[in-house]
């Protein structure tokens, strides 16, 4: 069985690398620097519902670090690991606390939500400026269609990943 796992969460990983990858030659109609689709959260959101959080934040941040090694932007790293981890976690606890109450697409929001704020956040730290909250409005607009859409994502994957893991 845990060798089951470790396979399907290399799976995870390698497949949230690839989709982040992709993500990052789409051109988004935002001219708002380090803007993504938040594409990569699909994958992260399944693990949360397959696998759990601990299991997710492992994938979160190896999907991180290997896209650092790909792509050769280190000056990324602290803006999308803080927002990655944030996110994870946030989706996370979202997850376990009220899934009763909130569905993956509720879930997704809050995690795209909190990675546009910890990456925002980051950015007033490294700029000595926190008025780029400023930009706050209109990547929570993005975040709002692309939340949707991993959510609703996320259920009819995890649907089936969870069939295939028992």
């Amino acid at each position: 069985m845990i060798m089951k796992k470790i396979v399907f969460l290399s799976i995870l990983v390698s497949l949230a690398l690839a989709i982040s990858m992709f993500e990052a030659i789409i051109p988004l109609p935002v001219p708002i620097a380090g803007a993504k689709l938040g594409l990569a959260n699909v994958v992260i959101l399944v693990t949360i519902i397959c696998f759990g959080l601990k299991e997710a934040i492992i994938v979160t941040v190896l999907k991180s670090m290997l896209l650092v090694l790909v792509t050769g932007k280190v000056a990324s790293l602290p803006y999308s690991l803080t927002g990655a981890i944030l996110s994870c976690i946030v989706m996370g606890i979202a997850y376990w606390k009220f899934r009763k109450y909130l569905s993956p697409v509720g879930i997704s929001e809050l995690g795209s939500f909190s990675f546009n704020v910890g990456q925002l956040f980051v950015a007033g730290i490294v700029l000595n400026n926190f008025n780029i909250f400023i930009y706050l409005p209109a990547l929570l607009i993005l975040g709002v269609f692309t939340g949707y859409f991993v959510g609703l994502s996320s259920i009819f994957i995890s649907d089936k990943l969870i069939k295939v893991l028992k």
